[in-house]
């Protein structure tokens, strides 16, 4: 027998399918349960969307026509080196070895991870990248601050893609959406050439993510890419690949992929190896995986992923997936769902304005 909270959640994700398919978001055929696994969801991009240019891939970010590595450099774990040239010449030989999207956020390390991309990118590297950063701010002018200084400690004068961070409550995209919310500022921003290209980030549960499409869509608004967990645990427990990849897909938004080893605790599980995980992320229709990268040796492995990786049969998608679903049923290797030791903004609050 379900428990009254999953009895709750069920309800109330049946409620918002509900409200998605009145808005449009979910296409007519596609309201049964059935359509929550979909093959689609198990394809990577059309090579006619991809290149590969020595050992990197490159595929487009949704509809912006940009072209952006097939691995991401995360910026979380650039700024844990003690040494801060260590995490710039990681930046540096990421870059030098095809590595071009950037991601990062005014909250990390408290914005010692944006100070060292901004001296990483100096002497000509800015305009080898794609840039993207996030902030976490909920009002108007939450959200314009952080953007300025973003801007500074990155030492540029555009951001090419601007995220809300951690979109993981349901009422999120209410403040961003409301009147004097954050969505204010950032298309400000964008107006101003601050920025060029928004999107949004979130990786507690898949509900907040649709509510998110249908808050923009009910505001008239598409985002030019969404983040999420894509890895080979989510696919079998509250799945933002079953649930909310397809719609990505259709609406041809940008697909970034993250936490495909979730910080190393997937791993724990002792099924699956680090290539695996990069493996499974890339073969899904997703624009680029960003991978936390703080040693020499994982930048490396990052690399190898991207060398070798070709696209993964039917069988070899299904053997990760029986081999991983008897330790993911419940979550306890996806901690950033199940507990909040990955939210930022619930250990400070201050930050959302």
């Amino acid at each position: 027998m379900a428990t009254p909270e999953a009895a709750f959640v069920d309800i109330s994700r049946r409620r918002l399918f509900r409200a998605l398919s009145a808005s449009g978001l979910v296409a007519a055929g596609m309201a049964s349960e059935s359509w929550w696994r979909p093959l689609l969801a198990q394809k990577p991009p059309a090579a006619s969307s991809q290149t590969r240019q020595g050992d990197m891939i490159y595929r487009t970010l949704g509809r912006t026509g940009e072209k952006v590595s097939v691995v991401g450099l995360g910026g979380h774990h650039i700024g844990r080196p003690q040494d801060e040239q260590e995490g710039i010449r990681l930046v540096r030989a990421a870059i030098d070895r095809g590595i071009n999207f950037m991601d990062n956020c005014w909250d990390y390390h408290n914005g010692g991870s944006e100070i060292r991309m901004g001296k990483a990118l100096k002497e000509g590297y800015r305009d080898k990248v794609f840039l993207m950063t996030k902030i976490d701010g909920r009002t108007k002018a939450a959200a314009a601050k952080q953007i300025d200084e973003s801007l500074q400690r990155l030492q540029t004068d555009r951001i090419d893609l601007l995220q809300h961070h951690e979109v993981i409550r349901l009422e999120d995209p209410d403040r961003i959406f409301a009147p004097g919310g954050a969505m204010e500022a950032v298309v400000a921003a964008q107006k101003a050439g601050k920025i060029r290209y928004i999107g949004f980030t979130g990786h507690k549960d898949p509900i907040v993510h649709l509510r998110m499409l249908k808050m923009a869509a009910d505001n008239n608004f598409r985002f030019d890419a969404v983040q999420m967990p894509l890895n080979v645990m989510d696919a079998h427990f509250r799945s933002f690949e079953s649930d909310v990849l397809p719609i990505l897909v259709r609406e041809n938004i940008g697909v970034l992929g993250m936490k495909s080893m979730g910080d190393q605790i997937i791993l724990k599980s002792n099924v699956v190896k680090p290539i695996e995980c990069l493996h499974y992320a890339m073969n899904l229709p997703t624009s680029t995986v960003i991978t936390g990268i703080e040693r020499m040796e994982i930048l490396e492995q990052a690399l190898e992923a991207a060398r070798t990786f070709q696209p993964l049969t039917q069988a070899q998608v299904q053997a990760l997936l029986d081999r991983t679903a008897p330790v993911a049923a419940k979550g306890q290797y996806e901690l950033y769902k199940t507990s909040q030791q990955f939210d930022g903004t619930a250990k400070n609050p201050e930050w959302l304005g």
